[in-house]
């Protein structure tokens, strides 16, 4: 006689997708406060200059918060593990940006030279179509490393993207030198925007096949290890290509941008600290070379080193060659604004002038928010700084990894570029500080960076789903003898 005995059912403990936190109502949270504290920010403005709530408030917060609106969703949709931060950030620097510009449209003597009026409203506008690229981004961009299959072309449209200014009947010179804009009709755009991207992808695609060559070394001196010859061709590559952009279209900004983003990616991609040494080398050689013989790089190194005299200069009747005082201008307003600030709409920073609302807008902030506002809008930028980095380490493919560094490196390049040449650190760029500065280009551009680091993000932090149980394991049958 036997018996038939059932052991206790066996159940696999595992943490799948559906338990982990996607950090969605957070994000909602944090674009609340991003929404209200420019609304805050633009009635201050209009009571400081005319004592009264401005009649725009409304529309505004409203245009503003449903911009953002539609960000979240599209992020809780299609991307619901991503970085909390990256959108409410963004969102911040973009509404504080449309503030300030609309606070120099009522400048009399902006408008009088045609800088200023209705500036904000396109800002808006332009707003509303980097959030649609954002929105695009994350709806058709399901997978970041499909990226990788267009590396070549990649590269192939970038360089498309940094000569159409030099094509004849296309370029504009509108920033006094610099032929960094294209013109299509009354439009104008600044290819050289959306070339970082582009680029970042083409060299997180060809650093991932190539880093094992890149990371072999020849030789060790002085406590670097050299890069054998033929290894070096990438970078010579590159840096010709940069002092071609530096040559033909005087634009220091791209320039340095594009080598910069390289170099950083080259050196995450190796691990070899001698990368970094070669870059810095020929940057500053290039630098140095094309100074000796560009006149407006010449400009601008002299307005650098001696901002007084050229403001001294400008306004000395009959003296000959361009001379700038906007960086002087700068300057003082940074040194009114003291450590709090004069308050939103009490500054001058209008003094500027030209480029007061796109190239020299963070010396509005310096005079109007003081030392204190300033250091948080730096803190800010560092913060997306940060998150992207923190998106490249929990990346899990090194394709992920190199395109969020580079991206993440050549956002905070930019700032550094465009917040040092105002503040008097290096020699001015042609470039804007992403988010707050007046220009289409510019704002659809990064937000378009924005959605990529979201989608890898949301890659690198979803849970990896749960292994399917074993069904043999569920219930088991012992037989054993009576």
């Amino acid at each position: 006689m036997s018996s038939t005995t059932n052991t206790p059912t066996h159940h696999t403990s595992t943490i799948g997708a559906i338990g982990a936190p996607s950090r969605r109502n957070t994000e909602l949270a944090l674009l609340l406060f991003a929404v209200v504290i420019p609304v805050f920010a633009y009635a201050n403005v209009g009571l400081a200059i005319d004592d009264k709530v401005p009649t725009g408030l409304l529309g505004y917060g409203l245009g503003l918060g449903l911009l953002a609106g539609v960000g979240h969703l599209a992020v809780r949709k299609f991307a619901p593990y991503a970085d909390p931060l990256l959108l409410p950030l963004a969102t911040l620097l973009n509404g504080l940006g449309l503030v300030a510009i609309w606070r120099l449209d009522q400048s009399k003597l902006l408008q009088s030279i045609g800088v200023a009026g209705g500036k904000a409203t396109n800002q808006l506008i332009y707003t509303a179509l980097g959030i649609a690229l954002f929105v695009i981004a994350l709806i058709f961009l399901k997978d970041h490393r499909v990226l990788q299959r267009y590396t070549y072309i990649s590269m192939a449209g970038a360089l498309v993207l940094l000569l159409l200014p030099l094509v004849p009947g296309l370029g504009a010179d509108l920033t006094y030198g610099a032929k960094i804009w294209i013109k299509i009709g009354s439009f104008t755009i600044q290819p050289g925007e959306f070339a970082k991207i582009v680029l970042a992808i083409f060299f997180a695609g060809y650093l991932m096949v190539k880093r094992d060559a890149l990371a072999l070394a020849s030789r060790r001196f002085m406590g670097l290890y050299l890069p054998r010859g033929r290894d070096l061709g990438p970078i010579i590559v590159v840096w010709m290509i940069s002092i071609l952009i530096l040559v033909f279209e005087t634009d220091l900004g791209t320039s340095l941008l594009f080598f910069g983003m390289f170099v950083i990616m080259l050196y995450v991609a190796t691990e070899r600290t001698s990368w970094i040494v070669f870059g810095l080398l020929m940057s500053a050689a290039g630098a140095v070379g094309v100074a000796s013989f560009e006149p407006h790089v010449q400009t601008r190194v002299q307005a650098w080193l001696n901002p007084m005299h050229e403001y001294v200069l400008s306004r000395t009747p009959g003296v000959s060659g361009v001379h700038s005082d906007q960086l002087q201008q700068a300057l003082w307003a940074f040194g009114s604004g003291g450590t709090l600030g004069t308050g939103w709409g009490q500054g001058h920073s209008e003094l500027i002038r030209f480029a007061a609302n796109s190239d020299f807008i963070l010396a509005t902030f310096g005079e109007e928010l003081g030392l204190a506002g300033l250091m948080a809008i730096l803190l800010i930028y560092g913060l997306i700084v940060e998150r992207g980095v923190r998106t490249a380490l929990a990346a899990r493919d090194p394709f992920g990894k190199l395109l969020a560094i580079g991206l993440s490196g050549a956002f905070a390049l930019q700032v550094f570029v465009v917040a040092g040449g105002v503040m008097g650190l290096i020699p001015l760029t042609g470039m804007t500080m992403p988010f707050l500065a007046y220009g289409g280009s510019s704002v659809i551009a990064n937000w378009a960076l924005i959605g990529i680091l979201i989608r890898i993000s949301d890659t690198a932090r979803r849970p990896a789903p749960a292994p399917a149980g074993n069904p043999d394991a569920e219930m088991t049958q012992v037989v054993r003898p009576s």
